[in-house]
């Protein structure tokens, strides 16, 4: 039934290692993915055509936003004539390595294909997903924690979730992929922790001793770069986080706390400019 709307939730980066570059410029990475209670919003409408409207004018809502292109490729790949008018209630911060485009981009792919009875196969949504960024399968196809590998679309569903709270906070600083990739210090001659074990251990075990190989690649060019980026971290672990880092190229970080009232006393600490979220334990994108 038209008109609907559906959550897009956001992710962070359980730790994350660039471990190379291929010839085509792209680099290969490892990380866990985990998803967390922090969500764009998109109503879908009937239409004659492909078209989208964006609560936050800053986005572009042409054929360089995510959605339209998502919509387009899945039209041209099935052949189907039919439109769609999306609306986009934009509350995921871009710019923040929490991968709201990227969700949105997936749920355009998921819904669409249902909507448009498509019927394409998930061989053919995972293409078109890797096409749009290298984020997209995971939303796609996920709902829980994912351990990725390559350039981020080669993925192992994990099968469970973090039993901790998770605070998320945007310090307002927008931090562009490309900026990060070109930026942080490579290290890709060090013997690599078995990230997928340790995160096993992790969730299953309550193994806490692990969180240290949790690293972030981006972490200390985007720190040299954004001091006030840095004090979030500071502050989440001043205030008892068990594992505070960035999330993805940034400048989100996120911290993991066994306790509600500390997560919720963290979250006091910081400005109140700065947008933040809270993921309670066990939580997975199903809706």
């Amino acid at each position: 039934m038209l008109p609907l709307s559906v959550k897009s939730f956001a992710k962070i980066n359980l730790g994350l290692l660039i471990t190379g570059k291929r010839e085509d410029g792209y680099h290969t990475l490892e990380t866990v993915f985990a998803p967390i209670n922090w969500y764009d919003v998109i109503e879908f409408s009937d239409a004659g055509d492909i078209s989208m409207s964006c609560s936050n004018a800053q986005l572009p809502v042409d054929d360089n936003n995510l959605c339209i292109r998502a919509a387009k490729s899945l039209q041209k790949l099935s052949g189907c004539n039919q439109g769609v008018t999306m609306k986009l209630h934009k509350q995921v911060p871009f710019g923040a390595g929490l991968g709201g485009g990227s969700s949105d981009a997936a749920t355009v792919l998921r819904v669409l294909n249902d909507l448009w009875q498509v019927n394409a196969s998930s061989a053919d949504l995972h293409l078109l997903a890797v096409a749009l960024g290298a984020d997209v399968p995971y939303f796609l196809e996920i709902k829980g924690l994912a351990y990725a590998r390559g350039i981020g679309d080669d993925l192992d569903d994990l099968g469970f979730t973090l039993p901790y709270y998770i605070v998320t906070v945007f310090p307002e600083e927008h931090i562009s992929t490309v900026w990060a990739y070109k930026n942080f210090y490579p290290r890709f001659d060090r013997e690599l922790p078995d990230l997928k074990k340790c995160v096993t251990e992790l969730s299953l075990s309550g193994k806490k001793e692990v969180l240290p190989v949790f690293e972030n690649d981006f972490e200390p060019a985007v720190f040299d770069h954004f001091p006030a980026v840095q004090l979030v971290k500071s502050t989440l672990l001043g205030a008892g986080s068990l594992f505070a880092s960035l999330s993805g190229s940034g400048s989100a970080v996120f911290g993991l706390f066994d306790r509600e009232d500390e997560a919720l006393a963290a979250m006091k600490l910081l400005p109140e400019a700065y947008r933040r979220s809270l993921t309670p334990p066990g939580f997975s994108m199903e809706q």
